[in-house]
């Protein structure tokens, strides 16, 4: 169980609905995340799959570079990639990242002192990075604080718990409902997230 921290106490204190979330599920363990490369490229594999499935590609990944770089993924033909777990679009898309940041066309360490409009552009400019992966990794490597991911179908799921909504919300309508939790929206994901995974996806605990 994590530790409730400063924004998530404002946020209960202030919001009846996630007041109950988090008395239903408690504190959410920390999802931080050190900024780079293996970050960035973790969360590019463990796109629609399982966690379980991500963790094992991941595992097989980490054994076979011996190291998680830009340059040992160069080194390593898609197809060799493929055999470490990862599809043939993610084999290609682990070097893609890998070639932008060997080349010097997208600075990880430049992520930091940009604003959140200008990272998510300079990261959904490389093939495989949409606008998910762009904000997990805001949200946990960079630690931004007002991220709200309105395509994961989880959170919108658990909006739609949370509030007794007659459908789940919409990427619009998802948007809306989270403008009251500004400027802490990171923080409210993530006890949504544990919120929907202690309730289960039939809503039960």
């Amino acid at each position: 169980m994590g530790r409730l921290n400063s924004a998530l106490g404002a946020l209960i204190d202030q919001d009846a609905n996630l007041a109950r979330a988090y008395e239903a599920a408690g504190a959410p363990a920390s999802r931080k995340r050190a900024p780079g490369f293996p970050s960035l490229l973790r969360i590019i594999i463990n796109q629609q799959v399982s966690v379980q499935a991500g963790k094992a590609i991941w595992t097989r990944l980490e054994e076979g570079l011996k190291a998680v770089t830009p340059e040992a993924v160069l080194e390593n033909s898609a197809d060799t990639l493929r055999g470490y777990g990862l599809s043939r679009g993610k084999a290609m898309y682990a070097r893609e990242l890998a070639g932008a940041i060997a080349e010097g066309s997208l600075d990880l360490n430049a992520l930091k002192r940009m604003d959140d409009t200008e990272v998510l552009l300079q990261l959904t400019r490389i093939k495989g990075i949409g606008r998910w992966t762009a904000e997990i990794y805001m949200m946990f490597a960079l630690g931004r604080p007002d991220i709200w991911p309105v395509g994961d179908l989880a959170l919108a799921a658990s909006v739609e718990r949370l509030l007794g909504l007659k459908k789940r919300p919409d990427p619009k309508k998802l948007e809306s409902i989270a403008e009251n939790w500004r400027p802490w929206r990171t923080s409210a994901a993530v006890l949504l997230w544990h919120y929907y995974s202690h309730a289960g996806p039939m809503g039960k605990k």
